[in-house]
């Protein structure tokens, strides 16, 4: 497939354009709607994802206490989601990367358009994911670049406006894989493993980057759509930056929708299906989805650290026994992530076709 299937439509056009009503496109079914009245479930107010200080990790070493460690471990187990502060990224550049991808989403239409994706490249300026004809969309557009392998890294599918895009993108790009790359070693070792165990099961330093910046325009009727589908990231590990003013994401916790309250200056990380698939569901991907806002526009910046593309992924052999075989066959990350081009989000359905026959 070259083509999307529809022709189209940008999602801040539609939200720029003054409507009062969404097109039925966008239009969720009752059962995926968005609750927005937080009072309908009170006991969700005072509930976060876990937010834990990496004070003391670095590049050159792991001296994190052990009772940091132990969080580390209780949140992928029973959250798939956290929150680090402390992680060595300067507050005031994480700053200058959101404002200046707001100014790309700012930019004319024209300008946009010249750096607009295909189902074939999926790279740049997008506005639907999946290639389902007649499919319900999301509230959001985005773009989507490759960092690494450097084989796959393309200064010409980056934006180079605004000014000094491209290198702001480059450095974030740098600091994010310096961040991940520690965070995979405290993964390993809070699995019970040698540290650099899962970044060798990811390919050692033939691991690939991409980042997915989202944005997400006004919508005028909030409760009927969302911004992105519920699904679990097909990656390896997600870093997200995002607007801490405008909340907007949920995480699924006991089959409750709990909207994350994002702390300033820090990074959500999620655990990606790839390592669940390694960890043989020791540690879990979950479910997440994004609402939208009628007052407010939101932004965020999806980094995704993922196994080399054409690896297969499985169970690593340390965390498989006659009590826990393994879970799940063998899968190509390549593989796997078509399965996402051309459907779509769709919850935890692939991850969940994965499963070994017993």
């Amino acid at each position: 497939l070259h083509d999307w299937p529809e022709p189209v439509i940008r999602v801040q056009s539609l939200s720029e354009s003054g409507l009062k009503s969404i097109p039925e496109r966008y239009i969720k079914p009752a059962t995926d709607r968005p609750s927005l009245n937080v009072e309908e479930d009170p006991s969700n107010m005072d509930v976060n994802i876990p937010i834990i200080d990496l004070k003391g990790l670095s590049e050159d070493g792991n001296n994190l206490p052990q009772s940091t460690m132990d969080q580390i471990s209780l949140a992928c187990r029973e959250w798939g989601f956290f929150q680090v502060v402390n992680h060595g990224v300067c507050p005031g550049f994480m700053d200058q990367v959101r404002e200046t991808w707001r100014s790309f989403f700012h930019l004319p239409m024209e300008m946009k358009q010249a750096y607009a994706n295909s189902p074939k490249t999926y790279e740049g300026y997008g506005s639907r994911l999946g290639i389902e004809k007649g499919a319900i969309l999301d509230w959001s557009d985005y773009y989507y670049l490759h960092y690494l392998p450097l084989t796959l890294k393309d200064y010409n599918k980056w934006p180079a406006p605004p000014d000094s895009c491209r290198e702001v993108i480059d450095e974030y790009g740098k600091e994010l894989v310096k961040l991940g790359g520690r965070i995979m070693k405290v993964l390993s070792i809070s699995l019970g493993l040698k540290e650099d165990r899962l970044q060798n099961a990811f390919g050692g330093d033939n691991f690939g980057a991409c980042l997915r910046v989202n944005f997400y325009p006004k919508c005028p009727q909030p409760e009927l759509a969302l911004g992105l589908s519920s699904h679990s990231d097909p990656g390896g590990l997600t870093l997200l930056l995002t607007d801490h003013q405008v909340p907007g994401l949920q995480v699924r916790k006991d089959d409750k929708w709990i909207t994350v309250k994002p702390a300033p200056h820090a990074f959500i990380v999620n655990i990606g299906d790839q390592i669940q698939v390694l960890s043989n569901a020791n540690y879990k991907s979950v479910e997440h989805r994004v609402i939208v806002n009628s007052d407010m526009e939101r932004l965020s910046l999806g980094f995704f650290y993922n196994p080399k593309s054409d690896i297969p992924i499985q169970p690593m052999e340390e965390l498989v026994s006659t009590d826990k075989p393994a879970l799940y066959s063998p899968m190509t990350f390549d593989e796997y992530r078509l399965f996402i081009r051309l459907r779509g989000p769709k919850g935890k359905s692939q991850i969940e076709s994965l499963h070994s026959p017993r």
